[in-house]
């Protein structure tokens, strides 16, 4: 069976009487080139470890356990499990978990799955659940790198640089963590049903430690969100409502002790200029 022909997809659908959730977010590859070329820009080969997440019917899963020494596959729909019983019950390779990776401790999950070897995530993430599941991912800091595909629209916003208008909280959030890489692009043609739109393949390599020194990592997130919060304000006004407890005064004085502008944007600054102005007012807390 080829699990991207659109024909075989269908007529095991309708064997297994299964039907499409949109609340899921549920669109099936039909093209096999797709899945083949994400396994090979991921780098995963034999000496991996892979935690999957959304397998569906199973054609990355099935190029996944090719490749990898082990892969773990954790899928929300039980109603799936007939299907990938059928599809990919060939595999010694590889474990199938229904359950919801975000209720997963997923540091916990890597270690016990993946001893020895090198363990990285992929996923085909639904368009609904992206931001929660790849934050969860990055999160652990229990991979080596990070393949997803997502909308191409956001996958061109975590990869954004400052002074873009897709520059956001997202963004300094993925780029924290990891180095994002766009790959390439999937059309929907080559989904069945197919989305209304451009799917892209991201790569976040994870950082093998902070790219600068943040005192506090809970207050530095703080500060990216409270500047970001009021777009096209300014950082001080930003900063200003997100920490009602400081004054101004304080948060100016801030603001000039990291040697920038009195009227900077929060959307123009680098993760080091937000990490200057996290450790500032850890200063002031403390």
């Amino acid at each position: 069976m080829d699990l991207c022909n659109i024909n075989d997809i269908k007529e095991l659908l309708h064997r297994h009487g299964f039907r499409f959730s949109k609340a899921k977010g549920q669109n099936f590859l039909t093209q096999s080139w797709v899945p083949r070329q994400i396994v090979e820009a991921a780098g995963i080969d034999e000496t991996c470890g892979v935690l999957e997440v959304g397998p569906g019917i199973g054609p990355l899963t099935e190029q996944l356990c090719l490749n990898a020494r082990k892969v773990l596959a954790v899928e929300v729909d039980r109603t799936l499990q007939p299907i990938l019983a059928e599809t990919l019950g060939r595999f010694d390779n590889l474990r199938i978990q229904f359950d919801d990776v975000l209720k997963q401790d997923i540091a916990q999950l890597v270690r016990e799955e993946f001893p020895g070897l090198r363990p990285m995530a992929c996923a085909n993430l639904p368009y609904y659940i992206t931001s929660p599941v790849l934050a969860a991912l990055l999160e652990s800091r229990a991979f080596e790198a990070v393949t997803v595909m997502v909308q191409k629209e956001v996958a061109q916003r975590i990869c954004s640089r400052p002074g873009s208008g897709n520059y956001g909280a997202f963004s300094v959030f993925c780029q924290y963590y990891a180095q994002p890489e766009l790959l390439f692009d999937v059309p929907p043609s080559c989904f069945i049903p197919q989305p209304k739109v451009m799917s892209a393949i991201l790569k976040l390599t994870m950082r093998t430690e902070p790219p600068c020194h943040i005192e506090d990592e809970a207050l530095f997130f703080r500060v990216v969100r409270a500047s970001f919060a009021q777009r096209r304000k300014t950082l001080l006004n930003g900063l200003s409502s997100g920490f009602s407890n400081l004054t101004k005064e304080q948060l100016s004085a801030v603001i000039e002790d990291c040697g920038l502008p009195a009227n900077v944007r929060g959307e123009t600054l680098e993760i080091e200029g937000f990490a200057a102005i996290a450790n500032g007012i850890y200063k002031l807390l403390h």
